[in-house]
């Protein structure tokens, strides 16, 4: 199984043009017959949770039946690979809207959690030995009735995230705004990542009022081995160096 997530970032020109893409984008990855899971996402400003959209920027989450060694960045071009990932007409929209893409290749490693009422990153163990640089996916469906709540209590332990020791890098996503949200974040390694989700005060409260106060019908939560990552978003290359 590998994972895939494909940060799109369009000329602010071109925002209509990324509104059509959402709609476009279904029908390849529909028929795309290794694609066992996919998801069309928008994105927050500031790099997590925001109520706030960030109109240039998009993303495509995959899930499919693709070899490790299939996709190795030695062999592909950023086109190429999005070709083998996304089918020719996804990745020639990018091309003709010439937009920035930065992509992620992940191997799941462990987490729990349902995404549509789907392990979709099949049987995880919930914990792993794995110790190096690790991705993070967090998501969630808020139930309307704690919306006020979340939006209330999440802002301030998001900001603190950027400054944390051994942070990377993050992506607010969503299929829904304000409903369905999710934030990808990247980390030197899991103590850092650690440290951050269970040493910061603010952050515990807060995982515990999600739990006492119910505020979600589903969530998931799910870390990853950076197996590859390759383009830009801004200009910068997240990871500094492909892996």
């Amino acid at each position: 199984m590998t994972a895939t997530l494909t940060i799109i970032r369009y000329r602010k020109r071109f925002i209509p043009f990324a509104f059509l893409a959402m709609v476009l984008f279904r029908f390849p990855l529909w028929f795309n017959k290794r694609c066992g899971f996919w998801k069309l996402m928008g994105s927050g400003k500031n790099g997590t949770f925001d109520k706030t959209p960030d109109l240039q920027q998009w993303a495509i989450l995959t899930v499919s039946n693709l070899k490790f060694k299939e996709v190795q960045l030695k062999h592909y071009g950023e086109a190429l690979l999005l070709q083998k990932l996304y089918g020719t007409f996804i990745r020639k929209w990018i091309g003709l809207f010439n937009c920035e893409t930065v992509t992620y290749l992940l191997e799941p490693i462990e987490g729990h959690g349902l995404w549509d009422r789907k392990k979709v990153f099949g049987e995880l163990p919930p914990k792993s030995d794995y110790e190096g640089q690790i991705a993070v996916l967090t998501r969630a469906t808020i139930r309307l009735s704690k919306l006020k709540q979340f939006w209330k209590n999440v802002d301030g332990v998001a900001s603190k995230m950027a400054g944390s020791d051994g942070f990377i890098n993050s992506y607010g996503i969503g299929e829904i705004p304000w409903v369905k949200q999710a934030t990808f974040s990247v980390w030197q390694n899991k103590a850092a990542m650690k440290n951050f989700a269970y040493q910061m005060k603010d952050h515990q409260e807060v995982i515990q009022k999600t739990r006492k106060e119910n505020w979600y019908s589903e969530d998931m939560f799910v870390r990853f081995k950076i197996t590859g990552c390759t383009g830009t978003v801004n200009g910068v290359n997240p990871l500094k160096v492909k892996l």
